[in-house]
Parts: C-alpha cells; sequence; structure tokens
C-alpha cells in the first residue's frame, strides 16, 4: 500500500468505538490527507512512503477539537471580572448593562479584519496544544451587519492557519439595545433577515441560540430553530446553564447535535436528549469563573447513554480560557469525569457535537489525518497536569504543522 506519510513506532489512543482504543505497538498511514491505516503493527498491511515518522515511542491521538468557542470579539471584561470577585453575579452584571452586550459595543466598533487580527493569538493557543478543528461562533454582532462581520472573521481564521474552523451563527445571544423592550421584534430580525442572509452567503454552518432567564425564552428559541430549519442549517442551543428551561428537551426534539452548559439538566432533559441523539458539551471553564455550585448531572448522562463533549467556551466574560488540556483537567476535577471520557470529550464526541463524526474525532481509515503526537508515557497525563503542554507534533490532513 502506498502512502504519502507514514508514522511508525508509536502508541496510539485511536478513540474508536469505546473507551480510548489504546495501542502499544501502532502505525498511523495518510495519503491525501486521509489515513488509510491506523492500527497494531502487526496487523498492517504492507506499506510504504516516502516519508517515515519514527514516533520513539510517543502517544498519538486524534487531533483534539473545540466544539464551542467565542474567539472572535473585540475588547475585554476583566472589569467584569473584578465585579464578580465583589459579589456581584453573572446575572446582576449582565442586566446592569454589562456582559454581552458590553462586548457586543466594542465587537461593532471593530472592523473585520481587526476581529481576525485580535482572535489569532486565543486561536494560536489552541493549536499550540494539538487541536485541529475549532467552532467559532458569531454573537456579539447583534445586528445583520455585524453578525455576517463576525462569521466573516472567523472564516478568515481557517485561511490564515492550518485549521478547520465550523462557523455557528449565535445572532439568538442576548437583545441589543435597538430592541431592548422588543425581544420578540429581534427574534423576527433574526429570523426573518439574519439567518436567511447568513444561510444565502454561506457563512454559516449552523445556528445556535441562548435559552436562558437573561437570554431567550423557549417560545422564542422555538422560533429561531424553525428558521434554521427552513434554511437547512444545524442546530446547537446554549442550555440550563442559569436556570431549567427546558431547553435541552426543546433542542432534542427538533434533533439538535448539541445542548451546551447544561448545570441545570434535570432527569427528563436528560432523557429528552438520550430519545434526540443530542450530544452534552460540557463547559468547566464557565462552570469555574463564575464559581458556579451546581454540576451538570454527570451520573444521569452516563446512565441514559448521552455522548459528552468538552469545549473551552472561550470567551471574554464568562471563560476567558484557551487551553483544551486545562478544561480536561477541569472536567475530571469539578465534574469527575474519567480519564476516558475526557479524551473522548475532546475527540470523538467533540466532533459528534459537531457532526463531523463520520470525518474526524478518531484514528480510523478514510477519516481526516489529524494527528496529535505527544511526548507523555500514557493518556492520564493529558489530563492530571495543569500548565504543561507535551505537545510534540500537530499534523493537519496529513502534513506536519508543528
Amino acid at each position: 500500500m502506498h502512502c504519502d506519510r507514514i508514522w511508525r513506532n508509536a502508541r496510539l489512543a485511536t478513540l474508536a468505538g469505546d473507551g480510548l482504543g489504546e495501542i502499544e505497538a501502532g502505525v498511523v498511514a495518510a495519503a491525501d490527507g486521509r489515513i488509510l491505516y491506523a492500527g497494531p503493527t502487526a496487523d498492517a498491511p504492507a506499506l510504504d512512503a516516502p516519508e517515515i515518522v519514527d514516533c520513539e515511542g510517543r502517544w498519538i491521538t486524534p487531533g483534539l477539537i473545540d466544539p464551542h468557542t467565542h474567539l472572535v470579539y473585540a475588547g475585554d471584561r476583566a472589569a467584569e471580572f473584578e465585579q464578580r470577585l465583589a459579589g456581584a453575579s453573572y446575572e446582576e452584571i449582565a442586566r446592569a448593562g454589562g456582559g454581552i452586550v458590553s462586548t457586543m459595543r466594542a465587537t461593532r466598533a471593530a472592523s473585520q479584519a481587526d476581529l481576525t487580527t485580535a482572535a489569532l493569538p486565543r486561536l494560536d493557543a489552541l493549536l499550540a496544544e494539538g487541536v485541529s478543528t475549532v467552532e467559532v461562533k458569531s454573537g456579539y454582532g447583534l445586528t445583520l451587519a455585524g453578525e455576517l462581520k463576525q462569521l466573516r472573521a472567523a472564516r478568515a481564521l481557517g485561511e490564515v492557519r492550518p485549521v478547520r474552523v465550523v462557523t455557528t451563527l449565535l445572532a439568538a445571544h442576548a437583545t441589543p439595545p435597538e430592541f431592548r423592550n422588543d425581544p420578540d421584534g429581534y427574534i423576527e430580525e433574526v429570523c426573518e433577515r439574519i439567518i436567511p442572509a447568513a444561510a444565502a452567503e454561506g457563512l454559516a454552518d449552523q445556528v445556535d441560540a441562548f435559552c436562558e432567564t437573561i437570554g431567550f425564552t423557549p417560545a422564542q428559541v422555538r422560533k429561531v430553530f424553525e428558521a434554521a430549519r427552513r434554511h437547512g442549517l444545524p442546530l446547537k442551543l446554549h442550555a440550563e446553564q442559569l436556570s431549567n428551561l427546558g431547553g435541552a428537551a426543546l433542542a432534542a426534539e427538533f434533533g439538535a447535535l448539541s445542548a451546551d452548559h447544561l448545570e441545570y439538566l434535570d432527569e427528563a432533559g436528560v432523557a429528552a436528549m438520550a430519545r434526540g441523539g443530542t450530544t452534552a458539551v460540557l463547559l468547566p471553564g464557565a462552570f469555574y469563573a463564575t464559581r458556579e455550585r451546581q454540576p451538570p448531572p454527570i451520573e444521569a448522562l452516563r446512565r441514559h447513554g448521552v455522548p459528552m463533549a468538552l469545549a473551552t467556551d472561550s470567551n471574554p466574560g464568562t471563560s476567558p480560557l484557551t487551553s483544551v488540556l486545562l478544561v480536561m483537567n477541569l472536567a475530571a476535577t469539578l465534574f469527575r469525569l474519567t480519564v476516558p471520557e475526557c479524551l473522548a470529550g475532546v475527540t470523538r464526541e467533540a466532533a459528534r457535537a459537531l457532526g463531523l463524526l463520520a470525518e474526524i474525532g478518531s484514528l480510523e481509515a478514510g477519516k481526516r489525518c489529524d494527528l496529535a503526537i505527544w511526548d507523555i508515557e500514557r493518556p492520564a497525563e493529558l489530563v492530571y497536569r495543569m500548565g504543561f503542554n507535551p505537545l510534540h507534533a500537530r499534523v493537519w490532513r496529513g502534513e506536519c504543522v508543528r
């Protein structure tokens, strides 16, 4: 079998099937940016390639995936961080004119080029930890022009860095000042103008909304989902972060790819997600930064077989985090996820949350050859260390890019 490149003398965590899929003596072969073989050396077909990489016993995992970020924005909210330290809640800050609307003002004032430039250091921090695919949301423009500007800036990230960028239209993130007393009017704007325009220009891969007491009601979100469905766009939802409005069940009703946050999710919502095939995306960075006390119902999610992905939720206000490795540690420490659950959460289940499991997320023949090669002795090191990055090399579509 002729290949472009072979990685030999490696230990593999394939993440294929259930668990880690550990292989002590493994090899990966790729051609045209896709995996031809990933498995035990002893079972490999005859392989030849112009380039053979000796991994010297290092571990190879799939390239990591961050399935929930808000990387594109202007300004910062360090002052709000200080307010929270002094005892103010996220909800109190938002209702006083801070929060999302604060970032909206700075983002509206920035050019598209400025937004891309500002996001690059945040993206580079993720890439330096082995990330190959990242989801980026809009939601800080809150006008037709502003939302499209954010989406274009996000698309541009994938043109200047070797990474797959999945764009998500989050126009239903907050009610902008222009519609302060008319949130239904803003939802109509989202449904009748913003979603159609984003779909027509091919700028959005999926649509999200914030279903919360300081966001939008389930009835309003339903209208957003119906509009997205008319334009053939997959769905996601911020749900049950601060209260239980039944958003996760609504997402499941529409067959959403994921429901994210989920601290206040109840058993009925978990069961609905299981029936709807909706992945849970857990965001321990936001839980930590906002000092929440109620973790997501991990045992119920396990019991019902709901897949659990992990993400940074990188944003300026409630999760100023650009480390997927730290996310795994937080998930293990704060939510009591196991090592296999954490690693699956940033590979296989993260791919599932983006509707890309057929393409990425595990080391299997036919999938994109996105690899992370690690200087570690066992996979648990990726979860238990804090502030330490053991990445040796990042491979994107069969090419070493670090």
